[in-house]
């Protein structure tokens, strides 16, 4: 199994507020400078996947010096790097799906392979369980293998398929019924989606940024392109929004960085389905070092288990023993994809909350990715445990929970999530249950978690029989510190007189049983013998 490690903190900043009291003319200045950027935008992308796996440094800057005259060469700068941006991304898709097809492909032709109602065992799966379904497969075979040709023969080529806007938006074209979505609103979404209005920041330059400039004050000011130049209401061909605008969230830092001239990256973008304007600005996080995990588990840990409605998280000492109550952190991953973030850092903000309570320096997670449990292919008809597992939000659940915790002080360790699940209902699930607290699989699971990132076994020490624990039948704990010599072993075999018959042999391999810092040598461990009885009064 990977050893546990300390993931590492964000690379940037992203925070965002809303442009009120706009008036008539900054919104259709703004819708206005949109477009146009968006058409140049799309002209670029067409350009970029055009060249393909050909693209180099003198057709960058041929295709930047095409787009300066139509609007600046610094708005030129911002669409090319994003095109080139948006290529790469499409190109690491494509490779996404080769390997995914890849996968289904391979699980097909084991099931294949197998006689018909073969079942399956833990190294793979077995037949399908019907000739009918056998011959269906067999079917879909070849469909993924002429779909894994055509991805392998685009990839070789260079070529990537690209739509700006969204994908899931131009189909929602064709089913706006189920959509809710009248054709003039989807048109507007479309629309705005489409709209290009970001500029990247430049350090040594005023509030840094020269193209969307936000200065100390809250005021807004654009670069407007060489063709909406007439539109502008300040000098140099700026256009001065109305409104002023301020950063609730990081907004010192943010006033930092302006003030000292250092580069901040602006994007306006239109929500068109609540009809509001928004500012985000954006920067880089010079690295930091990462915390030492010994340094971070010094105050103990708290084990998370991440499921599909909720959060199980139980907090351990720096022994490994489970300390107070579970905890259950829920969430609703329904409805869109706004509503789904938001639950995610609701969860993770009462999360932290908690562990800064608890004094605690670091929160175990599963290092997860369920890039192969996601095919259709991998678990045959369970459809519903398959839409389980691809809405579960593992990279954004990481990724949002390495960020907020940045700023609290808190480490972020990622464990090898191999048979978390099993082992915690194994060993800690029942032990933990009492009569007024009914410990679930997923607790059990958290406890694992944190243990594994602590360096322990998942495994309990095993008790010893009730009438040679030190207090009789009374309670003892069975959890030993990782230093004790033994502490994983059985009792030894003592050579000499006993009070029971015991085989020869029995107990060689035995371990020591003093190791468990009871006052005093064991009873077992001494000899004893039995005093004649007195024949006469």
């Amino acid at each position: 199994m990977a050893a546990p490690f300390v993931a590492s903190g964000p690379s940037g900043v992203a925070v965002r507020t809303r442009l009120k009291h706009l008036t008539a003319g900054d919104e259709k200045v703004l819708r206005l400078v949109g477009a146009h950027l968006g058409s140049l935008a799309s002209k670029d992308l067409k350009a970029r996947c055009r060249d393909g796996l050909e693209h180099s440094t003198d057709t960058w800057a041929v295709r930047k010096r095409e787009l300066t005259p139509l609007s600046s060469s610094r708005w030129a700068g911002s669409i090319t790097k994003a095109t080139h941006d948006q290529w790469a991304l499409a190109r690491r898709c494509q490779l996404a799906h080769i390997h995914n097809l890849e996968a289904g492909i391979h699980t097909i032709e084991h099931r294949l392979a197998q006689p018909v109602g073969q079942k399956g065992t833990k190294q793979g799966p077995g037949g399908y369980r019907s000739r009918r379904e056998w011959h269906a497969k067999s079917r879909r075979l070849r469909v993924l293998q002429d779909r894994l040709t055509t991805a392998r023969a685009d990839r070789e080529a260079g070529l990537v398929h690209v739509v700006r806007g969204g994908k899931r938006l131009a189909r929602t074209r064709h089913h706006l019924e189920p959509a809710q979505l009248t054709e003039s609103a989807w048109r507007g979404r479309w629309e705005a989606e489409r709209w290009f209005c970001q500029a990247d920041g430049e350090s040594g330059k005023r509030y840094g940024n020269e193209t969307i400039r936000v200065s100390p004050d809250g005021e807004v000011s654009i670069k407007l392109p060489a063709p909406l130049t007439h539109l502008a209401n300040a000098p140099h061909g700026r256009y001065v929004l109305a409104c002023r605008v301020t950063f609730a969230h990081r907004g010192e830092e943010w006033a930092d960085r302006v003030a000292a001239n250092r580069a901040i990256a602006y994007r306006i973008h239109l929500d068109a389905g609540r009809d509001r304007w928004y500012l985000t600005a954006s920067w880089q996080l010079p690295p930091t070092p990462t915390l030492p995990i010994e340094v971070a588990l010094a105050h103990g840990v708290i084990g998370v288990d991440m499921n599909a409605d909720h959060l199980a998280a139980w907090r351990l000492d720096a022994h490994g023993n489970p300390t107070g109550a579970p905890r259950r952190f829920f969430y609703d991953l329904s409805g869109t994809r706004e509503h789904r973030d938001a639950q995610v850092r609701h969860a993770l903000t009462r999360l932290l909350h908690w562990a800064s309570t608890c004094g605690v320096k670091a929160i175990a997670v599963e290092d997860l990715d369920f890039a192969g449990e996601k095919t259709r292919e991998k678990h045959g008809r369970r459809k519903r445990f398959r839409q389980l597992v691809s809405g579960m939000p593992t990279g954004q659940l990481r990724a949002r929970l390495s960020s907020m915790a940045d700023q609290t002080g808190i480490a972020v360790i990622a464990v090898d999530p191999a048979y978390t699940s099993r082992w915690g209902a194994q060993h800690w699930q029942k032990p933990l249950t009492t009569t007024t607290r009914k410990t679930t699989r997923h607790d059990a699971a958290a406890v694992a978690i944190g243990r594994r990132a602590q360096g322990h076994p998942i495994r309990r020490r095993t008790a010893p029989p009730p009438q040679h624990r030190s207090d009789a039948v009374g309670h003892r704990t069975v959890q030993a510190r990782p230093g004790v010599p033994g502490r994983e072993g059985t009792r030894p075999r003592i050579p000499g007189p006993r009070t029971r018959s015991v085989p020869p042999g029995r107990g060689v391999n035995a371990g020591h049983q003093n190791a468990q810092h009871r006052p005093g040598r064991s009873a077992e461990h001494e000899t004893w013998q039995q005093e004649s009885l007195p024949l006469s009064p």
